[in-house]
């Protein structure tokens, strides 16, 4: 069980914190074998895991909120300011009432005696395990310092690879949503009446207007037939590729859409390269480093290549020998780490890889975005078109038979 605690250091300061124990009494002699004088032990209500579970599903942490917390953490510690100091400085900063809690229960932990390292893994939806190691590293090298900087850089740099991804594919799909709910207006409230004036009427009608007449007639009956497949269908998609099969295969898809998959490839090597070389200078050892990066590169597939790179190295070989082997690393990036590899400078070779890769994404969304637009005005001009097609004919044929 888990108890909240006032105590007195024995330097006379007021703590506040959490401990584990069986009972009070438990909780009492741990705090006294710790230095402290119990002032105030009770047991940690169940309301408030439930509110922050409930802040984590309305707020969660963005990837921006953990640069800032990481940005402001390394200036706090460079200025000498101690870690519980630090994060409770940050803390009272952050606006996010669900980081909020997650920053308090670091404070009491770190408070209990755990490493900053421990008190994070404690939160794996909001620090990642690259995130863990690199603090961890730091502990142990002395210099956190360097450590949660690299990580508010690297935190970053992420940033803007989703924003590239989510400005680049906004458009099509905002376009795409749009038309759909739209073209579901009008096939279910306009499409019947424009299409009632002709049954009644001793005209030849079109194929394509017959067509439209049936699709209008189904939907102003059945509309709520079709929403109920629709989210069916959608609900589904969404379910099957959060399960391992459906996101292997959803990210096999994602890299084979014309242009769209290369954009992705791009993002994920950046990504690969950017993590890797913080974590190599962070002192980690690459067999655990590839493991990492393997966890937080976002893609089934590159993940995959990624492990087979670290038994590789297991074994005495090369990282390199294993993306040359495959498909969705470029010759070119085999290359230049095999270059790192054989003149040990494999994390500045990493570095430049990512800013080049970095610099792909970046020209990609700008002609992205030139050129999706001309294609989204087509596809819609072509629908808007046969639909004033199929109405307009039959108009034709009635006036042309009186």
């Amino acid at each position: 069980m888990k108890f909240l605690f006032q105590a007195k250091s024995s330097s006379g300061e007021v703590v506040k914190g959490k401990i584990d124990a069986t009972n009070t009494e438990a909780a009492t002699l741990l705090l006294q074998e710790k230095g402290f004088v119990p002032l105030k032990i009770e047991l940690e209500s169940a309301t408030p895991n439930l509110m922050k579970e409930i802040q984590h599903l309305w707020e969660g942490v963005s990837l921006r909120e953990l640069s800032v917390f990481f940005r402001q953490l390394s200036t706090l510690i460079d200025a000498k300011v101690s870690i519980v100091g630090s994060l409770n400085a940050v803390g009272n900063q952050t606006e996010n009432v669900y980081f909020k809690m997650v920053i308090s229960e670091m404070v009491s932990d770190i408070q209990d005696g755990l490493p900053f390292s421990e008190a994070m893994a404690k939160h794996p939806e909001v620090f990642e395990s690259l995130a863990v190691s690199m603090v961890k590293a730091g502990e142990l090298s002395g210099n956190l310092q360097r450590s949660v900087l690299f990580l508010a850089e690297n935190n970053e740099k992420n940033y803007e690879l989703n924003s590239k991804i989510k400005s680049a594919l906004f458009y099509p799909v905002f376009v795409l949503v749009a038309a759909s709910a739209i073209g579901f207006i009008v096939a279910t409230v306009v499409l019947p009446k424009l299409t009632g004036i002709f049954k009644d009427m001793n005209v030849a009608i079109p194929w394509y207007t017959q067509a439209l007449m049936t699709v209008g007639s189904f939907m102003s009956s059945y509309w709520w037939l079709v929403i109920i497949i629709i989210i069916g269908i959608v609900g589904s998609l969404v379910y099957y590729v959060k399960t391992s099969d459906g996101k292997k295969e959803w990210d096999m898809i994602k890299m084979k859409i014309p242009v769209i998959g290369n954009l992705f490839q791009y993002v994920y090597i950046a990504r690969f390269s950017e993590n890797l070389s913080v974590l190599l200078d962070g002192g980690i050892p690459i067999v655990r480093a590839l493991i990492i990066v393997s966890e937080v590169v976002n893609s089934s597939a590159y993940a995959e290549v990624i492990l087979k790179a670290g038994d590789e190295v297991k074994t005495g070989g090369t990282m390199s020998s294993v993306f040359a082997r495959s498909t969705y690393f470029p010759p070119i990036v085999s290359q230049m780490i095999k270059i790192g590899e054989e003149s040990g400078k494999v994390s500045e070779v990493l570095q430049n890889t990512a800013s080049f890769y970095s610099q792909e994404t970046d020209r990609i969304t700008r002609n992205l975005s030139a050129m999706l637009e001309p294609i989204m005005i087509t596809f819609l001009g072509v629908g808007v078109g046969f639909l004033v097609f199929a109405i307009l004919m039959p108009i034709y044929n009635i006036a042309g038979s009186m």
